[in-house]
């Protein structure tokens, strides 16, 4: 199988590394195969793929969306950012508790975040291009958000070298325990 699926402490989430075939002309590798995820026991569908560009102090987060979860497949095309999950789910024994992995396009590590978590990412690199896959459509009403320095979380965020930037939307979100999960 070109994946190796190792889960991660709280239950659904998986950091996936694929194989890659190098050589001095570069490398090629398969960054999803429908196949190989649902041979995992992650039979998928994914809707929609976004991409960003973000610079060194960037951090996202902490996002979700309300009535439409949606899946991500993660992955830093170039680059490396902290990237977080958030457990979200009503009735989870691990609620409101976070994983953190790094990603990076050296490794072109991936991290599947299932339905159900809020996510957020820190740019580490002087700038990256952060890729991921969706099991639903982004509808810009239905999204909520956590603020990304939660104390009730306590995400322990690395020191990228310079000042976070935020959006000031992602500077506005609700605690946790105040509805920032909207439900």
């Amino acid at each position: 199988m070109p994946f190796t699926f190792t889960p991660c402490p709280l239950e659904g989430l998986y950091e996936i590394q694929p194989t890659l075939f190098g050589d001095h002309r570069g490398y090629f590798f398969e960054s999803y195969s429908e196949r190989d995820f649902k041979q995992a026991g992650l039979p998928l569908t994914f809707v929609q793929d976004n991409q960003s560009r973000s610079v060194k102090g960037v951090l996202r987060g902490l996002h979700f969306q309300k009535n439409h979860p949606q899946g991500k497949l993660i992955r830093v095309i170039a680059g490396e950012v902290f990237d977080v999950a958030v457990d979200i789910r009503p009735g989870s024994a691990s609620r409101g508790k976070w994983y953190g992995v790094v990603l990076d396009g050296q490794r072109q590590n991936q991290f599947w975040i299932p339905p159900g978590f809020a996510h957020g990412f820190l740019v580490l690199s002087e700038s990256a291009i952060f890729a991921y896959k969706c099991t639903d459509f982004y509808y810009p009403e239905d999204e909520g958000g956590i603020i990304w320095n939660d104390p009730a979380i306590g995400i322990t965020w690395p020191d990228p070298g310079t000042e976070y930037i935020l959006s000031e939307k992602d500077r506005k979100w609700p605690v946790f325990s105040a509805g920032g999960t909207g439900r």
